[in-house]
């Protein structure tokens, strides 16, 4: 009995990742997320109901925001679909979440799509926007990918999204957790 447990101990070392190769991996994926994600498409994801609705909701109820959230079908799936399979390039739960701009200053942010494990550094559990991070800032000001470990043990890869003229329109977090918790933000 001892023996099979050394056995199986070894095994989850051999496999255990540290901080800097997920973070090599993690880059590796958000390199091809800049290609492969289309920035065109993106911008047509929310509808301008849905828009207005998180900007200035016209109802007194709290949640119309999130009860008002349109999107266009074809666009959302398409963009989510991608966003799977580049997580799907590691060997460990990873997420890839789409997040872009409410406003041309760049001050708001809206996690658009978010993936499998509902991973992020920087999500808040049932916020639809939020003051735009600086390190996302960064990305969306300057076009450069970005690895972030402010939150303790996750790692995320910040990777711009362009459209056809070039400009940056988004950015995706591909994510993931030192100690991965597939349950962590199941409520």
């Amino acid at each position: 009995m001892n023996r099979l447990y050394l056995i199986l101990m070894l095994a989850c070392l051999a496999h255990a990742k540290d901080a800097t190769s997920i973070a090599r991996d993690l880059d590796a994926i958000a390199k091809v997320a800049t290609v492969m994600i289309d920035g065109d498409i993106c911008q047509r994801i929310l509808t301008p109901r849905a828009i207005e609705y998180m900007l200035r909701n016209p109802s007194r109820d709290k949640w119309a925001d999130a009860d008002n959230y349109d999107v266009d079908d074809v666009a959302f799936i398409a963009t989510k679909k991608t966003l799977i399979r580049l997580s799907r390039l590691a060997e460990y739960p990873v997420d890839a979440n789409l997040w872009m701009p409410l406003k041309s200053d760049l001050s708001i942010v809206h996690v658009v799509i978010r993936n499998r494990y509902e991973m992020s550094q920087f999500w808040p559990w049932g916020k639809l926007f939020q003051t735009t991070p600086a390190p996302m800032r960064e990305v969306l000001e300057t076009g450069r990918r970005s690895t972030v470990t402010g939150k303790a043990g996750y790692v995320s890869v910040l990777a711009p999204v362009h459209n056809s003229l070039g400009d940056i329109v988004g950015l995706v977090e591909v994510v993931s957790r030192v100690e991965p918790d597939s349950r962590e933000n199941v409520k």
